[in-house]
């Protein structure tokens, strides 16, 4: 199927599910300083579903499974820095457009249409001052968007195959990563050789790369702590495709290729509940199921450790797993890394559906039945996270099923986490990063 094909299906799909016309920005470039010094620029993924390029400072308009194109040729003085770019229409004759107009005819064609709020300001803007009212969730919008969810949550040929391109890369990434830890003084250098391979592919970072030996720190995303003997090095890494689709991989290796006693129990801890999650992943399972599953079996492999004490279903219904395993299991994937989370819980969670307030569920980003062709992913933790481990009240609450003298005994564990990228099946489930050894045996240098 071409690329027009696959754009014309979705839109096909998308008119039997809505009977108003929608209009989607694509977005503009931030400037970093001044004007014409941007920031790489990335469309709006709703966009890009139907768009299928990454058009700058662009608009369609899809009724009846239609798609109008609005935007503007770029000056003749573009050239000088930007070398030839075509024409509005080559480019509608690319996308399988049925008309193209200059971006401000786009005005004249708003009247009662939907359309999903931008994250960009400056289109934000022109959005509601275009639809003199605010873009929002709400309303004609709220209809647009849970019929763009329910399109996108079941991923096409064309996406399936660019989620596998980002996620064969993400391997040949981290395995860059493990042999350059061997010479690696910092987790600079082991960041650059990851991102090295997904530049190499003509490809980008699908999210800001985490390397490091603060594991602890879920999105840590500084690079110059030095690297020791004695260190867990947590890579969470992904390539973006060109057209927008991601991966989302992390593995847990020890610096000196070897981990201590107490890091190989932990770590075999993790492995189980991952290896058990992805092993549960099947049509009509539930999501939320499969992260209880790894809060049940973390429980069970810290009381084993003598970490944690008491029943491990008792342990999960207090929330005691969430200490050291604060964070849903995982999240849908696409051309997100975070698929579709601009819509807040419109795609994650299943209609009727609210999140729990509960420690060990607040965080939850996915709770639906899984369906065939959806994407998902894997990444149950260990963290000592030194907020919630050094808190008052929860050293009160937790001070009976907590051994925290046996916890200093792992003081060496940081933060461990373990994830891959799984595609749901009509007959259970295929790793798309199952290239990427979890044995630790395989990391020793």
């Amino acid at each position: 199927m071409t690329l027009i094909d696959t754009l014309r299906d979705r839109r096909q799909k998308l008119a039997k599910l809505i009977d108003f016309p929608a209009i989607l920005w694509s977005g503009k470039s931030t400037p970093r300083n001044f004007a014409a010094n941007t920031f790489p620029f990335r469309a709006s993924s709703h966009f890009l579903y139907f768009a299928g390029l990454n058009l700058e400072n662009a608009a369609i308009r899809l009724e009846n499974g239609n798609l109008e194109l609005f935007m503007d040729d770029p000056p003749s003085s573009n050239t000088l820095w930007h070398g030839e770019i075509p024409k509005r229409e080559e480019i509608a004759e690319r996308i399988g457009a049925d008309s193209v107009y200059p971006f401000a005819k786009l005005r004249q064609s708003i009247y009662k249409s939907a359309t999903l709020p931008v994250q960009n300001i400056v289109t934000r803007q022109q959005q509601d001052k275009w639809l003199q009212r605010k873009a929002s969730l709400e309303g004609v919008d709220l209809k647009l968007a849970s019929a763009i969810a329910q399109l996108r949550l079941i991923h096409d040929k064309g996406a399936i195959a660019e989620i596998k391109q980002a996620a064969n890369v993400t391997v040949k990434a981290h395995l860059a990563g493990i042999e350059a830890t061997k010479s690696a003084k910092t987790e600079a250098e082991v960041r650059s050789a990851m991102e090295q391979v997904i530049l190499a592919h003509n490809m980008t970072c699908a999210y800001s790369s985490i390397v490091t030996v603060r594991g602890e720190v879920l999105h840590n995303n500084h690079y110059d702590n030095k690297l020791s003997a004695g260190d867990l090095l947590l890579a969470d890494v992904g390539a973006e495709t060109t057209n927008g689709w991601a991966s989302d991989v992390t593995r847990t290796w020890a610096v000196s290729g070897k981990f201590s006693p107490t890091q190989k129990d932990i770590y075999d801890v993790v492995l189980a509940a991952h290896d058990a999650c992805i092993a549960a992943i099947a049509p009509d399972v539930e999501y939320q199921e499969i992260h209880l599953l790894a809060a049940s079996i973390i429980a069970q492999g810290l009381v084993n450790l003598g970490i944690l004490r008491g029943n491990p279903e008792d342990l999960v219904a207090m929330d005691a797993h969430a200490l050291f395993f604060p964070h849903g299991v995982g999240h849908l994937l696409g051309l997100d890394v975070h698929d579709m989370e601009d819509l807040g819980d419109v795609a994650g969670y299943e209609a009727g559906r609210k999140r729990s307030d509960r420690f060990g569920l607040c965080y939850l980003r996915l709770n639906r039945p899984l369906r065939p062709k959806m994407v998902v992913t894997i990444e149950p933790g260990f963290y000592q996270v030194p907020a919630i481990l050094n808190n008052s009240e929860t050293r009160t609450k937790y001070k009976d099923v907590v051994n925290w003298q046996q916890l200093d005994n792992f003081a060496d564990v940081r933060g461990i986490r373990i994830e891959d990228d799984v595609l749901v099946t009509a007959q259970g489930s295929e790793v798309l990063t199952a290239q990427l050894s979890t044995n630790i045996n395989e990391f020793a240098s």
